[in-house]
């Protein structure tokens, strides 16, 4: 693989449903603890950073070893602001200041708390064997969410089937006859850093994204109260 790999906690301040979530104690430790811990254990970080707007996490981050080269602007750091922007800023500010430019980017977000090192180190690895521009984390979806069974409703309150269109009477009834489909968990974001920079099209992606399938509860995400009860629930059981 092309030398370096940064790591890159994202941890906003001002989250309104989980207020302070990022340093909120999950089974005895803060909730970011578990994101740090697990990436300085894979070892595949030449650094790691975290990018906040949140002095408490910034002080959390610094005890657990990682870096806090910036405190995130304010305009980075509102309900809407996307990823992309984030990174765009950590990447620029580590490679203006510092002459750091690694060859690829990690996303770690203190909301994937189950992650473990060893999910890191396959990301790193399937990037190298597989010519990716980028790696994304999956887990299996559902049966029952599965989008050839989802519908869309118009304005007159009809329902349709959500892809394609066709009449609901066409919906598969058998599951095991369904494609397999995956969702997002967001655990894992590796992509290569140059791809920020892109003249035309800047972004986390590129064209190539190779699938990095997780197994639950690795992947459980916390967004909202009954994602960290179930959260405490996981931890309760897990090693």
């Amino acid at each position: 693989m092309e030398h370096g790999v940064l790591g890159v906690v994202t941890a906003r301040g001002g989250s309104k449903g989980l207020p302070g979530k990022n340093t909120k104690l999950l089974g005895g430790r803060p909730l970011i603890a578990y994101t740090i811990e697990a990436a300085r254990a894979s070892g595949v970080f030449d650094r790691l950073i975290i990018s906040t707007d949140d002095q408490q996490a910034a002080a959390v981050a610094r005890e657990l070893g990682c870096e806090v080269p910036f405190i995130r602007p304010a305009e980075l750091s509102r309900d809407d602001t996307p990823h992309l922007p984030v990174m765009i800023h950590a990447a620029a500010w580590l490679r203006d200041r510092e002459g750091y430019e690694p060859a690829w980017t990690m996303i770690l977000m203190p909301t994937s708390p189950f992650r473990q090192p060893r999910h890191i180190q396959e990301a790193v690895a399937l990037a190298a064997s597989s010519g990716a521009d980028s790696v994304v984390s999956v887990e299996a979806m559902p049966p029952h969410f599965h989008p050839l069974r989802a519908v869309t409703v118009d304005a007159g309150g009809w329902a349709r089937l959500f892809v394609g269109g066709a009449p609901v009477r066409q919906r598969p009834v058998r599951r095991q006859g369904l494609p397999p489909a995956a969702v997002f968990n967001g655990a894992i974001y590796l992509f290569r850093t140059a791809l920020l920079f892109d003249p035309t099209e800047p972004s986390l992606y590129g064209d190539r994204v190779a699938a990095y399938r997780m197994a639950s509860p690795y992947g459980h995400n916390i967004d909202s109260a009954a994602d960290w009860d179930e959260a405490e629930r996981i931890v309760s059981r897990l090693p």
